[in-house]
This record gives C-alpha cells, sequence and structure tokens, in this order.
C-alpha cells in the first residue's frame, strides 16, 4: 500500500507552522516580551518590535533547537508510535534542525538575518562570520544524520516523503510572505532562502541514504489516508497565509 499524498502535504504544513511559530513566536516573540517591548508584530517572516537585542534575534534558533532535542528524544524512546506519528515527529524535528542549524551559515555567508544581528559590532567581522560558516556546516551535516537516522523506518519511499514537505512547505512560505505587512523584500531575503535554503537537506537525504548503513533494522508501515491530519493540514495553512501572514499584533 502506497504513501497516501494528501497526508503526506497536511503533515508538511502542520510541521512547517510548528516550526515557524516556535521560531517567530516563542524564541523571538515570547523573548522580546519578557525583554520589555511595548508594542509586536509576529509574522511568518520576521518580529517588528520596539526594542531589540542578541537574545531576542538569537532565540529563535535556540528555540527551534531545543525542541529538536526534545522531539529526537521521544523517538528514540517511543516504540510504538502509528507510522503518521512518528513521521510527523520526524518532519518537525527536521524543520527546526535545518531551520535552526541552518541559520548560522544563512547569516555567516549573507550577513542578514538573526545571526548577523547577533554579532553585529563584533570585531573582527570577518572572524565571526567565518566561525557562523563553520558551525553552521558541522551542525547542518550533523542534523542530516539525526534525520537521516530518524527516517531510516521509512526507506525505499523517501523521495515522496522528503520531496513532497520541501515543496509543500516553500509554497507555503511564498503565499504567506505575499501578506506579510513588512514587503515583498522579506519574501525575497528571508522566506524563501530560509524555507528552501534551510530545507536543503530534505532534497540531498533520499540520496544520502542509499548508504548501506542506513538498510535494514524496523519498517515502518504505510502513512494511510487520515482525514483528520488533512483537516489540520488545512486549518493549519489558512490561519498561516491568511491570519499570521498578515501579522498578529499586541501592545501593551
Amino acid at each position: 500500500m502506497a504513501d497516501d499524498k494528501p497526508t503526506i502535504i497536511a503533515i508538511g504544513v502542520l510541521a512547517y507552522l510548528v516550526q515557524d511559530i516556535l521560531h517567530e513566536g516563542l524564541g523571538h516573540g515570547v523573548t522580546a516580551w519578557l525583554s520589555g517591548a511595548h508594542k509586536l508584530t509576529i509574522s511568518t517572516v520576521a518580529l517588528q518590535s520596539d526594542i531589540s537585542t542578541r537574545w531576542i534575534s538569537a532565540n529563535g534558533t535556540l528555540v527551534n533547537l531545543a525542541c529538536a532535542a526534545v522531539i529526537w528524544l521521544l523517538l528514540a524512546n517511543a516504540t510504538r508510535l502509528r507510522p503518521v506519528t512518528r513521521y510527523f515527529l520526524v518532519m518537525s524535528m527536521a524543520g527546526s534542525l535545518f531551520s535552526g542549524t541552518g541559520y548560522f551559515l544563512f547569516s555567516g555567508v549573507m550577513n542578514f538575518g538573526d545571526w548577523a544581528a547577533v554579532i553585529e559590532g563584533w570585531q573582527p567581522q570577518w572572524m565571526w562570520r567565518l566561525g557562523l560558516v563553520i558551525v553552521g556546516a558541522i551542525t547542518y551535516y550533523a542534523s542530516m544524520l539525526l534525520v537521516a537516522s530518524a527516517l531510516k523506518p521509512f526507506q525505499g519511499r523517501l523521495r515522496a516523503l522528503c520531496w513532497i514537505p520541501y515543496f509543500t512547505e516553500g509554497a507555503l512560505a511564498l503565499l504567506a510572505g505575499l501578506w506579510n505587512p513588512a514587503g515583498l523584500f522579506y519574501v525575497i531575503a528571508s522566506a524563501l532562502p530560509s524555507t528552501l535554503g534551510a530545507n536543503t537537506g530534505l532534497l540531498v537525504l533520499p540520496f544520502m541514504m542509499r548508504d548501506p548503513r542506513y538498510q535494514g533494522g524496523n519498517t515502518a508501515g504505510p502513512i494511510e489516508r487520515h482525514p483528520g491530519w488533512i483537516a489540520a493540514g488545512v486549518i493549519g495553512a489558512l490561519f498561516f497565509i491568511v491570519v499570521l501572514g498578515r501579522g498578529i499584533s499586541w501592545s501593551r
């Protein structure tokens, strides 16, 4: 029995929603609020706040990495997860890992984004940027190894299970970004590069996992059609595009 593509798409949507809300909402937004911000606007692309600190910039990534660590521990200790649940957790872990570690690399190369803001003013600047590139490259590769290990039960079906979420998340980032109050610039400079670039690992994993070390072991059953997951994915996509895409504002 083949894996159900609508369910795979829905899980891609929900995994991306989790990663983005953790990054922008819990990471940047909550940190800014606790740091004394009086006005906040959180969208799919960025946090706009009346204050700016290095911790606010850094905590989006740090929250993603912490969440990925929790999911990894859960996957390592859970033995009776349904295939669809396991797949959702793996995709959520992958999204947070690739986004978190990819941001080091992106900011180091482009001198733009969260970690460019973290190291702003630190000298010599070239050394800090090079450090981000090195840390990003090492941690991104390590993330790919972790995700590959978690995907091992799905061996033999990886192209669809990795590529469908990749293109689903790219389309979602584009559609939501078009509504963003910060303008089209952030769609081109942040939304698409941070999504398509960070998730490049999903494109590579099916080829990487042809290595014999990923063969054998327990095999997960097919991802069957789950109306509940599909409905949640549709609701999540609408919320992401129409509500979060426009931005949610708070003030005090």
